[in-house]
């Protein structure tokens, strides 16, 4: 669920490893990994480096990434490569669906390879990685400072209490509102459920695709009405009351009318045009699209997501950055990490409407001149929940798809698919 980028040349990244050593080949093809690991690399990466001292363990580093979003690293690579030219940072660039680059990575850590120093992980990845024991928990030597970000980041960077990645940029959804067609702002949805009645436009579009946009918005009916998927022990807490009932309200919402028809055929992008093409009332999206509706001419605003008794709770979008276990170079590695998340860096990820970690940055004036979203992405995010938190998150999220599309579009009840869906997540345990 990251901003779509444009994406740089191949060209532009070999401009990247200063290195003459660097162990990047780069090209422009859409290969899923565009590093060429030496036979003595993958050799001497049998076994992690955890006898080093933070001291011991520096020296170049490769850092691997989805290339849709490459453009927003390289000036960070660039900046950290002039002031360490002992350590420079190569960029290995992945391919630009989320399958493929997870697939290249996991095929690297299975095979124990130091090809990757770090690598920026989808936030669903995370506890998946770390309880394969493929990342270095950020602890003792590799210990980072946390308490200026996000809490909502730091959680979906932490597994079984302990830290094992730290948040890089992240994304919230928001509510946008056509202005011209509902005047004020919904406090709830009840709210919106009212105002709609007085409408002949569509009211609210949403992505009830089966696919993770599913997972995502069933998600945020869920936490929104008070729930859980899971507990901290990963055991399913679906058929709770509360859960149930923000089941409910999303199925209720789309029998009713209140949410688009449309909905369940659609993704971001058809969201995105049903909104900006002044179609519907209420979209539920993330902030990308606030720059396509100013394009478009419409008159609207943005606020947090709304739930049962007031905000509602996002689900996060955007990577963290997790210490390959087998690095020769942790300690590097951990100090670029910590680079990435400095004041300057995070602002420039702001300045291209990639959203910062770095709690701070959205309270800058200049910057909410430029883009007046902030502070409703801040609220966003401030209650913003993970997405369950495990190393079966493929199993859950396809649990909830499964369940939710057939509670919306088959008639299949609400307790029916609540039990359906924990005994799913439970198996999948």
């Amino acid at each position: 669920m990251n901003l779509h980028a444009t994406r740089r040349t191949g060209a532009a990244l070999c401009a990247i490893a200063l290195s003459s050593t660097a162990l990047v080949a780069c090209s422009n093809d859409n290969t899923a990994d565009t590093t060429a690991t030496s036979a003595a690399t993958s050799a001497a990466s049998e076994a992690p480096a955890a006898d080093k001292a933070a001291g011991e363990d520096r020296g170049p580093i490769t850092f691997a990434m989805g290339r849709n979003d490459t453009d927003k690293i390289i000036p960070i690579i660039e900046k950290w490569n002039a002031e360490h030219p002992d350590e420079q940072v190569t960029l290995s660039e992945l391919a630009g669906e989320a399958d493929d680059q997870r697939d290249t990575l996991v095929q690297s850590l299975q095979a124990k390879n130091a090809d990757y120093d770090v690598m920026a992980l989808d936030v669903v990845w995370t506890a998946d990685f770390a309880a394969n024991q493929w990342l270095e928990p950020l602890e003792g030597d590799y210990a980072v400072d946390t308490s200026k970000l996000l809490q909502s980041t730091v959680d979906s960077a932490t597994y079984n209490g302990k830290l094992y990645a730290l948040p890089q940029n992240t994304n919230g959804q928001l509510l946008f509102r056509n202005t011209d067609i509902i005047a004020e702002a919904p406090d709830t949805f009840a709210d919106i459920k009212s105002a709609c009645e007085a409408i002949e436009t569509d009211c609210l579009t949403t992505q009830l695709k089966q696919y993770e946009g599913l997972t995502v918005n069933t998600l945020g009916f869920i936490h929104g009405w008070g729930g859980e998927v899971i507990d901290a022990n990963g055991e399913p807490t679906v058929e709770s009351d509360a859960a149930k009932a923000g089941l409910q309200a999303l199925v209720d919402a789309y029998a009713d009318g209140t949410i688009a028809k449309g909905s369940t055929a659609a993704t971001e992008e058809e969201t995105n045009l049903a909104f900006t093409e002044g179609k519907t009332a209420f979209a539920i999206n993330w902030p990308y699209m606030y720059s396509n509706a100013e394009e478009a001419g419409l008159n609207f605003e943005v606020q947090p997501l709304v739930g049962e008794n007031g905000v509602g709770a996002s689900t996060l979008g955007g990577y963290n950055n997790g210490i390959n276990i087998y690095s020769k170079h942790k300690a590097t590695a951990r100090d670029f990490i910590e680079f990435i998340v400095s004041e300057e860096n995070q602002l420039s990820f702001a300045e291209a409407s990639f959203p910062p970690v770095l709690a701070s940055i959205y309270d800058d004036a200049d910057l909410i001149k430029e883009h007046p979203y902030l502070p409703a992405l801040k609220e966003s995010l401030e209650n913003a929940k993970p997405r369950p938190v495990s190393p079966f998150y493929p199993a859950i999220s396809k649990a909830i798809q499964d369940n939710s599309y057939a509670a919306l579009t088959s008639g299949k009840s609400v307790d029916d698919a609540a039990k359906d869906m924990a005994a799913a997540i439970q198996q999948a345990k």
